[in-house]
């Protein structure tokens, strides 16, 4: 789903309207329901690092250990499972040096970090902080129901362990949009994203290309195939693959741009992927149809 800056279509691949969970697509949402709810984080990287899935390099790591300690706590309050970081080096220079998978390398330490320092700003238990109930919690969901202009129909588990949100990809790219052109947290949000792209995703992670490559976008990917952006005129994109394939989003994204007028390297970059045999390209995935990009 592609919106144009007044709200009308500019593209339409599938179903729209049904209720899908962004996944980790969501954090930009959260990160600003975050601080409506009263977190004043320690500087835009804590921000930025809020919204992320971060590659657990060390300057990912070290935000987020500064975000702890600026509310009194450490990586002990942590409650999501332990992960190797996303990227190869990082994870590989981890296990090099005797270490193990932790909270703090697993990619989304950085908005559970600011989650919890939103309780400490608010005193509010931190103990019971991804519960559905908690008062931080039900402040993230009416923030994420009000920014996508819809209700909230189903609530899960994320991978995480935080709170899932579902919402139909007509209402996330909404929220994106709102966040790219809105004041206060939404502006200091989406400023952040734009400041920091390599805090957002990572060394070699197309949502930094993204941010890097198109100016005044902001953007984030989700598992199992989900993918947002916004620029800052409003038009936005929205995409959920059916089937849950990582490696489609980003040519689908590409599209959606594409059909608001975005052009540029990085969509070029990004609108095929490579199929490997025996180590080296046989062949490539491309989007085909009506929303294939000319050539």
């Amino acid at each position: 789903m592609a919106l144009r800056a007044d709200g009308s279509t500019a593209l339409r691949l599938g179903v729209v309207d049904e209720p899908v969970f962004p996944r980790s697509a969501n954090k930009p949402l959260q990160a600003v329901g975050l601080l409506e709810a009263g977190w004043l984080p320690t500087d835009s990287e804590a921000l930025a690092l809020a919204t992320a899935s971060h590659s657990g390099q060390p300057e990912h790591l070290e935000v987020v250990r500064r975000t702890l300690a600026a509310a009194g706590l450490d990586e002990r309050a942590l409650q999501c499972p332990s992960m190797l970081p996303l990227s190869a080096p990082a994870a590989a220079a981890l296990l090099a040096a005797g270490g193990a998978p932790t909270p703090l390398t697993m990619n989304c330490s950085g908005k559970h970090a600011a989650m919890l320092a939103c309780c400490v700003a608010r005193g509010w238990d931190t103990a019971d902080y991804l519960a559905p109930g908690s008062p931080v919690q039900q402040a993230v969901l009416g923030t994420i129901e009000r920014l996508a202009g819809e209700p909230v129909t189903t609530v899960a588990v994320d991978g995480c362990g935080a709170p899932q949100h579902a919402l139909t990809l007509t209402g996330l790219a909404r929220a994106y949009a709102r966040i790219a052109t809105g004041d206060g947290p939404a502006q200091l949000t989406s400023a952040a994203m734009r400041s920091h792209p390599h805090l957002v995703g990572g060394s070699g992670r197309s949502v930094t290309a993204l941010l890097t490559g198109v100016p005044g976008l902001i953007a984030k990917d989700g598992a199992e195939g989900v993918y947002a952006a916004a620029l800052a005129d409003g038009g936005a994109v929205a995409v959920k693959v059916h089937d849950g394939a990582d490696r489609a989003a980003p040519l689908v994204l590409v599209a959606g741009l594409r059909a608001l007028g975005v052009q540029g390297a990085v969509l070029d970059e990004l609108a095929s992927v490579p199929v490997l045999g025996g180590s080296r390209p046989v062949g490539e995935l491309r989007l085909t149809g009506p929303a294939s990009p000319r050539r």
